[in-house]
């Protein structure tokens, strides 16, 4: 974990969701007003036929007043197509606004995740955070769909149908309320121990999901370990898992339902037995007996029928909690406001003592201090690990000095807004990716609005058409995910042309032609140079072919600039870049060197000193030994 991120994370409160629902609900309140009036009225004109019964039995067939039959009957008839019609009204009003509220949590979340800082995705895996995007605001439609109106609509029919049983019989209401209040324990206990399942079940879904993603992009490595068995062995240990848990949810939903179906027996048995003596002794009549027990399920029906919106809600809280989780973290715009403005930039970047640790007390960078002039280029080369990409980092704004400062036009880089600075990079780095698109759309990415002739024009200048001219599609072809229709040497040209379209006055080149062979690597070093003109370069290269005209070319060591200058310079010093640079030609000088060409380690081994009775320990540019090589 980064040094940024080296403090605990807070844990997130439920009150912290509750808040995040309730703004989820208040974006929604009209709708869910007018849900809620259409249920109510459905609930009120359901409830006209159960109260005909009492009429129908005592009135009706008691006394013979067949004349009450057909207002009885256009009553419930009524009430029961009003009912029909506010469901369905009811339905599709909260449905789509529970899609919508789906998709503008998810547009919110991958919004905040875009802009999180890079260490944020070093740590989490891709496969985690699509699920954080896509499935856990799925729990939402519970809060802004028909959940929570039947939430609330459930509370509503049980309460007026206890006013009901109240009115027809006090004594047998508080008997049956007894049994109510049990139940209403049970499911206070059981959502409590439930919160946490389904907390649990969407951390694992979102692991499964992670390696899932992995396991799928490294195909390739998969397959050349032939490590399909371990492969499926992790999903499956994982997929356990997560069906462990989901038993264990099943297991708690289920025995609540069955307790409250128990429940719901021992009250009618008990309203039988009670309410039969009552109306031998004339205290009810056997109208108001059948029209209570009616009633009494109108009452507890609702009270079972929350305990699974209640656990759907309880689901929707635990998703709103792992969103929120993301949704504290700060993005790297948070402070933008504060920031200065940057309209113009020459491009000149400066390290002043720069000190940078991802880990507490590990410094990777120790003191650094140069300068890049504005139109220069600067080359950084040293052992794998001593600190080159750090440096790149810190100059894309990727990352911020543990100490010490960047600055660029002689302004901090620290109090310049992001997006204006970001604005006027380009890079080409060693992973170079691409979309699932078009070749023209993955190089006009740096600049959506070019024109073809300008992407035509960039593609040629960075070898592209060599061989978009060999597709039956040219430009319009789709080159699949990850570019991986084209070869490793074609995705690297493709990313140099986007860098060009982009024109940036800082230019990042993190080993730009290491997929590229001798032929290409020739072709493209013109057009490298006129990409380089004028602007701020910084170039990480394994093939001292790119870096020998750099106008400055710093070694790291250990965190450490040990030594500094020009390629003549530095050769003449006879320090670490001499023996660095030495010891790589001997084995590339037969790939490059021209007829009667000598090169400082053909003098070497006419001295009786040839590069193979030096340090075989000592890396390469690219940190790799002679047999790496």
């Amino acid at each position: 974990m980064s040094h940024d991120e080296s403090k605990k994370k807070k844990k997130v409160s439920l009150a912290a969701v509750r808040r995040e629902a309730k703004r989820v609900i208040w974006e929604y309140r009209w709708r869910l007003a007018l849900g809620l009036v259409l249920l109510v009225i459905g609930r009120l004109c359901g409830m006209v036929l159960p109260a005909s019964s009492k009429f129908l039995i005592d009135e009706v067939i008691g006394k013979s007043r067949y004349d009450m039959l057909p207002t009885i009957a256009a009553a419930a008839g009524g009430g029961a197509v009003i009912q029909a019609i506010s469901s369905f009204s009811l339905a599709v009003l909260l449905g789509a606004a529970a899609q919508r509220s789906i998709n503008t949590l998810r547009l919110r979340v991958q919004s905040h995740v875009g802009r999180l800082p890079i260490s944020f995705f070093e740590n989490h895996k891709s496969g985690e955070l699509i699920s954080r995007i896509m499935t856990d605001p799925e729990g939402v439609r519970n809060l802004v769909g028909t959940g929570f109106v039947q939430l609330v609509g459930g509370l509503l029919s049980s309460t007026v149908a206890f006013s009901v049983l109240l009115w027809l019989s006090w004594r047998l209401t508080l008997v049956t309320i007894v049994f109510v209040a049990i139940f209403g324990v049970i499911m206070v206990i059981g959502f409590s121990r439930l919160r946490p399942l389904f907390r649990e079940r969407g951390k694992i879904n979102a692991e499964i999901t992670g390696r899932l993603v992995e396991s799928l992009n490294g195909a390739k490595i998969v397959k050349a370990y032939t490590a399909e068995d371990r492969e499926e062995a992790t999903f499956a240990g994982q997929t356990q898992k997560y069906v462990d848990l989901v038993v264990k949810a099943v297991i708690g939903i289920s025995g609540m339902s069955t307790l409250a179906s128990l429940i719901f027996a021992i009250v009618a048995l008990t309203i039988g037995v009670v309410g039969t003596r009552f109306v031998a002794s004339g205290t009810m009549t056997v109208g108001d007996l059948f029209m209570f027990l009616i009633f009494t399920g109108l009452m507890v029906t609702p009270l079972v029928q929350m305990s699974a919106i209640g656990t759907q809600i309880t689901e929707a809280f635990a998703g709103l909690d792992r969103i929120y989780e993301i949704l504290e973290q700060p993005t790297e715009y948070d402070e933008e406001a504060a920031r200065h403005a940057l309209s113009e930039l020459s491009g000149d970047v400066r390290f002043e003592r720069v000190w940078f640790e991802y880990k507490e007390g590990v410094p990777v960078l120790r003191d650094v201090s140069f300068e890049a002039p504005a139109g220069t280029t600067t080359a950084l080369v040293g052992s794998s690990g001593a600190g080159k990409s750090t440096v790149i980092a810190l100059v894309l704004a990727f990352r911020q000095p543990t100490r010490g400062r960047v600055t660029v036009d002689g302004r901090d880089l620290a109090e310049i807004r992001l997006r204006d600075y970001r604005s006027k990079l380009a890079v080409v780095l060693q992973d170079d990716f691409l979309f699932d698109g078009t070749l023209a759309e993955n190089i006009a990415y740096s600049r959506p609005d070019a024109t073809r002739a300008e992407i035509i024009e960039v593609a040629k200048l960075a070898h592209c058409d060599e061989f978009i001219e060999g597709f039956a599609d040219g430009y319009e072809t789709v080159i699949g995910e990850r570019g991986v229709k084209l070869s490793g040497g074609q995705r690297q040209r493709v990313s140099i042309a986007r860098a060009m379209l982009g024109d940036p006055r800082v230019l990042v080149l993190d080993e730009a032609t290491s997929s590229l062979d001798s032929e290409s690597e020739q072709f493209i070093q013109e057009g490298l140079e006129a990409l380089r003109s004028g602007r701020t370069t910084f170039v990480i290269a394994h093939r001292l072919s790119t870096v020998r005209d750099a106008d400055q070319i710093l070694v790291l060591e250990d965190g450490e600039i040990v030594e500094g200058g020009s390629h003549e310079e530095l050769m003449e010093r006879n320090g670490r870049y001499r023996e660095l640079y030495e010891k790589q030609y001997r084995i590339e000088s037969n790939r490059f060197r021209n007829p009667g060409e000598r090169f400082p380690e053909d003098e070497a081994e006419a001295d009786g000193k040839s590069a193979s009775q030096r340090d075989d320990s000592v890396p390469t540019l690219g940190g790799l030994s002679r047999s790496g090589l």
